[in-house]
Order: structure tokens, then sequence, then C-alpha cells
């Protein structure tokens, strides 16, 4: 079963930067959900705020992969999703 990221809640106070960088690696993987960068890099830049140092490394990696229009949209997803959140 393929899921979404709309199919995914999260409350950013009680998730862990963990749970959030396990939801970025499933996306940059396309394990249970479709392989999506732009998916990948907004949930590592959220676990990268909550503190992951790994976030940050894997978002630096997979940002060699990715455009800088699909970066920017990373970005301003992770913004939006916090400012709903």
């Amino acid at each position: 079963m393929t899921t979404t990221a709309n199919e995914f809640s999260y409350d950013p106070v009680s998730t862990t930067a963990e749970a959030l960088l396990d939801l970025g690696m499933k996306y940059c993987s396309g394990l249970g959900v479709a392989k999506n960068y732009v998916e990948a890099h907004k949930w590592f830049n959220i676990a990268a705020l909550k503190g992951s140092q790994a976030a940050r490394q894997y978002r630096i990696e997979l940002a060699l992969e990715m455009s800088v229009a699909d970066i920017a949209d990373a970005q301003r997803e992770a913004r939006s999703w916090l400012t709903v959140h």
C-alpha cells in the first residue's frame, strides 16, 4: 500500500526527531510510500529542526540529487507544515 504525505499526521511537540527522520528515510527510499525526494527533504528539514544531526547529513546528501527548485519546494513545504502544526 502506498501512502501520501497527507495521510501522515505528526504533532511537532510530541513527535521525536527520530520518528521524523524515519519518515524522511521512507520517502527517500520509497519504503511503503512513493519515492519522493521533495517529501524526504521536507521531513529531514523538520527532523533537523528538532535536533537530529543524522537528518542534517541526509538532507545535505539528498540535496546533491535534487534541483534548486525542488529544494526550494521542500523548504516551503516544511515551513508550511510547521506553520499549520
